[in-house]
């Protein structure tokens, strides 16, 4: 009942942002104050194309245009690294701070790509941009006193994405879209960055998402971690933002005590699972094995959409293998054609979380897709995508990455029933990624105010 009554509350405040899914006021007047032209603001200088970007990236890593198999040697680059995090300066937020232009309004090529079928723009799109981005980020953020050239020492990979958040402004594919962000929380070798995005509309620029992406930085030659630039807070928001940071940290470790392959459901969870075992089952048959589906209801199974994916180079990233952006594109396209399908409605994005990425995937690799609605509650829906590598040859099959969406529809939708012990641990690892997209709880499966944001 009161994830109801919350729910309801913020269908009714969707006309304005709202705690979970648009920036705080105060964040607001912070990026203000300390970066003038974040929020409403033009830069005081010429912002980069997105294309500009990926160019001086690509200068960076020593990568010519053209793809080989053959993996460039850069174990000479290895002398550059520092011993540790001492060998260091410290940096600021500030130091990371930089923005790109997505060229909507001018470049019709690019906004061909970037547009629906329904005349809006493609999400998976700009979660490709905001991935490069957080590279790029990432590399702004590391000074490295033995680097003597433009060649970095430094690989940068994408570890997972806590969440990307969605605002109600609806994005159009024939206006400018800004990058904007900076480092927000360091490690040793792994450091949170934060990206939005806004879209120049009636005069000023409103934001669309904000997502916080975790990178790790590895060798040259990707064998190994490497150490990077501490963090120091110059305000008291700063030290909130890395407050945050920490926060997150926390309870990623706590998502993976409690991850169901781990832990057995807690006694509500059992409850819940025995619940709608009782409510597919025939009263009247003693042998549990009749199954009936009860009335605007769906089995979990027959909401399951499935794509094979055979990437080329152009999907590579800088490290030749399949680009993390790409993978994404692809699982945020097939969830939402999984909701779609299930709903009969064209559903809207409302957060994306806890994205990890398992292992690489090579450039030529079968991968194969799965997504299907494992919870859905009044007019929400969750959707669960597995990517998975076949070996050809072998014919072994290996998980490489899971993705979690939330997604808003217009009218109630049917309700999700597992049919098997298997789909019931689905239907409440959905269940706890709702509640946790939802703000209705802190952790993974326990209530509470929610931590999970960032003030920016």
């Amino acid at each position: 009942m009161a994830s109801h009554v919350f729910l309801k509350l913020c269908r009714a405040s969707s006309n304005r942002p709202s705690q979970l899914l648009a920036l705080s006021k105060k964040g607001i007047h912070h990026q203000n104050r300390k970066f003038s032209h974040v929020v409403g603001h033009e830069p005081t200088k010429p912002v980069q194309t997105i294309a500009e970007m990926r160019e001086k990236l690509h200068k960076i890593m020593g990568v010519q245009k053209g793809y080989t198999p053959l993996k460039v040697d850069r174990t000479h680059l290895l002398e550059m690294l520092p011993s540790s995090q001492a060998d260091l300066p410290v940096r600021t937020m500030n130091d990371s701070f930089d923005h790109a232009l997505i060229p909507l309004s001018t470049d019709l090529d690019m906004r061909e790509k970037y547009t629906t079928l329904h005349g809006y723009v493609r999400l998976g799109r700009l979660m490709e941009d905001m991935d490069i981005f957080a590279v790029w980020l990432s590399f702004k953020h590391i000074d490295n006193p033995k680097q003597k050239d433009v060649l970095t020492p430094y690989n940068i990979v994408t570890v997972l994405v806590d969440q990307i958040d969605f605002t109600s402004v609806i994005p159009s594919p024939d206006a400018d879209i800004r990058l904007s962000g900076h480092v927000s929380w360091v490690g040793k070798s792994t450091m949170e960055v934060a990206v939005w995005l806004e879209q120049f509309q009636h005069g000023a620029w409103r934001k669309l998402t904000r997502a916080i992406f975790l990178m790790a930085a590895r060798n040259s030659t990707n064998t190994h971690s490497a150490c990077i630039n501490s963090l120091k807070a110059t305000n008291e928001e700063e030290k909130k933002i890395l407050d945050g940071g920490l926060a997150r940290k926390l309870r990623r470790s706590q998502v993976q005590k409690e991850n169901l392959l781990r832990m057995t459901p807690d006694v509500n969870e059992q409850h819940i699972i025995h619940k709608l075992f009782l409510d597919t089952v025939d009263p009247n048959d003693l042998t549990f094995e009749r199954r009936v589906l009860p009335t605007n209801g769906r089995w979990m199974s027959d909401t399951t959409v499935t794509n094979m994916i055979n990437s080329h180079p152009e999907d590579r990233n800088l490290h030749n293998t399949v680009f993390g952006g790409f993978l994404m594109r692809q699982a945020v396209e097939l969830s939402s054609t999984c909701c779609f399908a299930h709903s009969y409605f064209k559903p809207r994005l409302v957060c994306m979380s806890d994205i990890v990425f398992h292992h690489p995937v090579e450039v030529g690799a079968l991968l194969r897709m799965h997504a299907r609605v494992v919870y859905a509650e009044m007019d929400y829906a969750q959707v669960t995508t597995h990517a998975e590598v076949t070996d050809p040859y072998g014919g072994t099959k290996k998980t490489t990455n899971v993705f979690h969406f939330t997604y808003h529809v217009p009218q109630i939708i049917r309700k999700v029933y597992p049919s098997t012990y298997h789909e019931a641990m689905h239907y409440l690892d959905g269940r706890r990624h709702f509640q946790y997209a939802m703000g209705l709880t802190n952790q993974s499966g326990g209530a509470g105010p929610s931590s999970r944001g960032i003030t920016l």
